[in-house]
């Protein structure tokens, strides 16, 4: 019996090998990406700019799902060259699936769009699910609404669309973990500036469960917070992280110094300093069963060695 295909857009970077794995067993994973690949088994490559149409479209014909994580590093400083690239990284990669599932005769199922959950306002007083929130200002939101509207101003009666409103996602092999990790070892995980903002995180083998119980359940659409249910101060959050590496200590970090230090290696303090208070409400409402719901049993699955 043929396989369902999954296609998965950006399939080399962090998030897309997590989700190629995880498919690769039950379905035909398709990765389109922007430089050949080795071919592990049980995932097939193909080329595609992100920009324009081309024979990759092909891809998209009958499949089940594409998921779309394209979109430029935001580990960097915002210059304008950077910002532009960040935004046109999104949107013109969301809009030219849009234009390829037009073109199909048989169009996928699902289309998932990455998103994130920097939407939401700076928060350290009430949390933000999909129902009840507040849209917060600068750049990164400014990209992040404009993102989604690219997104669902392509309306369909048989595609269910997704926005996939992803938090910090803790995981082995990339991300943001590494080096807090490390900053931790090295006696330098202590608060990071007032310590107060909340941090909202997700363990990467729960999003890639969450990303498959969204695509079995017809009822889940429209933006999704990709959480998971239990966020916490980043002062618990380092002291959780501390004991997960054996250090009984680490100094704190204050603003001015996390500003400076984001300079020297060329990226921004948002990631860090920004408040993120995002609760799962669509995945909790369904009955998702997050493996990992705390730090502690994230961090201890994690940081084994």
């Amino acid at each position: 019996m043929k396989k369902e295909k999954i296609v998965i857009t950006a399939a080399n970077g962090f998030l897309g090998k997590e989700l190629s794995e995880y498919f690769k067993n039950r379905y035909e994973v398709i990765g389109l990406v922007r430089s050949p690949q080795k071919v592990p088994d049980g995932i097939s490559y193909v080329l595609w700019d992100g920009k324009t149409l081309g024979d990759w479209q092909q891809a998209l014909e009958g499949a089940l799902c594409i998921i779309n994580l394209a979109g430029s590093s935001v580990d960097c400083r915002y210059t304008e060259n950077n910002k532009r690239e960040i935004f046109n990284s999104r949107t013109e990669s969301t809009i030219i699936i849009g234009q390829a599932i037009d073109l199909c005769s048989k169009r996928p199922s699902v289309w998932m769009n990455a998103a994130s959950a920097t939407i939401y306002r700076h928060s350290e007083d009430v949390p933000m699910t999909e129902s009840r929130h507040e849209i917060g200002s600068g750049f990164s939101v400014d990209v992040c609404q404009k993102w989604e509207k690219t997104f669902f101003d392509f309306t369909y009666v048989d595609v269910r669309q997704v926005a996939l409103r992803t938090t910090i996602v803790l995981g082995e092999n990339g991300g943001a973990l590494y080096p807090m990790k490390q900053l931790a070892k090295f006696f330098m995980g202590g608060r990071q500036g007032k310590g107060t903002q909340m941090f909202s995180w997700i363990h990467v083998q729960d999003f890639c469960s969450a990303v498959e119980f969204i695509l079995c359940n017809s009822k889940l659409t429209g933006p999704i917070n990709m959480a998971a249910p239990f966020p916490l101060t980043n002062t618990s959050f380092m002291h959780t992280l501390r004991k997960s590496v054996g250090r009984s200590f680490g100094i704190p970090i204050p603003k001015f110094l996390l500003e400076f230090g984001a300079r020297i290696i060329k990226t921004e303090t948002e990631l860090i300093l920004k408040s993120r208070f995002v609760i799962p409400e669509k995945l909790n409402d369904a009955g998702f069963n997050f493996e990992f719901p705390t730090s502690e049993k994230a961090l201890e699955n994690l940081l084994l060695d």
